[in-house]
């Protein structure tokens, strides 16, 4: 379609955040809104220069933007490479003939390897809006991805963005598939496995569902915003780094697809496992450990529903190039004692220094996860490596390796919790007999985690242990009384979190 002067706008910034959505901001009345006919959610093509986004377009009916103006979100000038003052065309965009691969699935046909790769192509040029991409969310949820369908999206995904090369043959990485709060390995992972001369360039996400990502907890003590360069640097320094994927841009359509999994409380099991393996491989990992907890409150329910993951994510490596090795473990109860970024981090520090109190389960799972990174690497005979990644943790050597890495990554800082605190008692004597992670962790976003980075839950009843009638269970941290407040009141409704077995 020919452009005309009536398709051009000058653009004014006022600063909206809009997350990762292009957002465009003009007049019901304005000339281009006229003769497009465009209305409210629209999605418009936005030209300046070379350069071209799809933004959603919203409509203003007040006087807040003047005739011949448009606003774009923070976002929309970042992509657009655009200023203040710029002019812009605004013009219809193409159909997107890839979404009717979508509507297909939805009446029960299957992706083919070539419909995947230009769903994921038009998603990472921004084509599909939040809508759309949350239709493709939704038909591939559940167990409505086959085997092959998650092999050719997990392909899909690694070639839609940048990846890493190393000139090491062996590169290892490691994983947790999530639903258990406190499970923090990673920081602890990494500097044992770096400590004994592999190479691991782990990066990590930010939370979708849950109070803390590891690169949440991460950020807390280091920065984790580091570029493909700076990675290289720092992996090629110390063997190891603790970054936060989505800086990079590793699998790019992960994070746009991330960010409306976040939004609709929702993980497909299929996209999780392209989402995992596609990063994996992008980052240069030739052999990846998996930690898949099962617990009633867990992420994984049951023994059998990890058993197929288990089997999903080695077919799934093996077609990508990629060995796979699974650790099934434990889920009925939070790891650690923190849930939330600095709480965990603390949780981590005190595991890295060997001190006496430090969390054991936290310890050991840890140790574990290495152990195996080492028994996969040939560093240690199968069965040896629990005790050969020990002897790492316990010589310091470890911690040692993690201040290294921090420093290469900007430098080291102390976690510190938030400011107001509420302690959970036991009204009653007993011993602890199940707890429910989901509703913890409810409890930890709304008192503000991960936003609030010192927020969350001080957890002090794990499953076995004997409490006395108002013997604090759990500690509530937040940084505004608001957010205690909420958090307080769906505990007051939730039912039990921590069920007692009284005599």
């Amino acid at each position: 379609m020919p452009e005309s002067n009536s398709n051009i706008l000058r653009l004014r910034r006022l600063g909206i955040d809009t997350h990762t959505e292009n957002i465009i901001f003009m007049r019901a009345d304005c000339q281009v809104c006229r003769s497009e006919g465009f209305t409210a959610n629209t999605r418009v093509s936005v030209n300046h220069g070379a350069h071209s986004i799809i933004a959603t377009l919203n409509v203003i009916t007040s006087e807040l933007i003047q005739e011949g103006e448009a606003v774009l979100s923070e976002e929309g000038f970042q992509h657009l490479k655009a200023q203040e003052g710029d002019l812009i065309t605004v013009t219809h965009v193409r159909p997107i003939l890839s979404f009717s691969e979508v509507r297909a699935k939805m009446f029960g046909r299957k992706f083919n390897d070539e419909a995947i790769q230009r769903i994921i192509t038009d998603i990472t040029q921004g084509l599909y809006s939040k809508i759309e991409i949350a239709a493709f969310v939704t038909v591939c949820s559940g167990d409505n991805l086959a085997l092959d369908e998650v092999i050719y999206l997990t392909r899909a995904m690694i070639e839609s963005g940048s990846r890493l090369e190393w000139k090491e043959k062996l590169v290892v990485d490691k994983h947790c598939v999530g639903g258990l709060p406190g499970n923090r390995t990673t920081p602890i992972v990494v500097p044992i496995v770096a400590a004994a001369g592999l190479v691991i360039p782990k990066t990590s996400s930010r939370a979708i569902t849950s109070p803390a990502g590891t690169a949440d907890v991460i950020e807390t003590m280091t920065p984790v915003d580091l570029t493909l360069e700076q990675i290289k640097e720092v992996v090629q320094k110390e063997g190891g780094c603790m970054a936060w994927g989505g800086a990079v841009k590793l699998s790019p359509v992960d994070d746009i697809i991330i960010s409306v999994e976040k939004a609709l409380d929702v993980d497909s099991a299929g996209q999780m496992i392209a989402s995992v393996l596609s990063k994996k491989a992008a980052a240069g990992s030739t052999h990846t450990v998996i930690d898949i907890p099962v617990g009633l409150t867990a992420k994984v329910r049951s023994k059998e529903e990890a058993f197929l993951l288990e089997y999903y994510f080695r077919a799934v490596g093996l077609a990508i190039g990629m060995e796979v090795e699974v650790l099934i473990t434990d889920g009925t109860q939070p790891v650690g004692r923190g849930i939330g970024p600095a709480l965990e981090a603390m949780d981590v520090l005190s595991v890295l220094r060997n001190e006496p109190d430090a969390p054991t389960d936290l310890r050991d799972r840890s140790v574990q996860l290495a152990g195996l990174t080492l028994e996969v690497a040939g560093l240690a005979p199968k069965g040896a490596g629990f005790e050969k990644a020990m002897e790492i943790l316990q010589s310091g050597a470890a911690l040692e390796k993690f201040y290294r890495i921090c420093t290469a990554q900007g430098g080291f800082r102390e976690p510190v919790a938030a400011t107001l605190r509420h302690e959970v008692v036991a009204m009653s004597s007993g011993e602890v007999r199940s707890v429910d992670n989901r509703k913890l962790a409810k409890v930890a976003k709304l008192a503000g985690a991960p936003k609030s980075p010192g927020a969350g839950i001080l957890f002090q009843a794990p499953v076995g242990k004997y409490v006395q009638k108002g013997e604090i269970l759990f500690t509530i941290y937040s940084e505004s009384q608001g957010e205690l407040s909420y958090a307080l009141t769906y505990l007051h409704s939730s039912g039990h979190i921590v069920e007692l077995a009284t005599p």
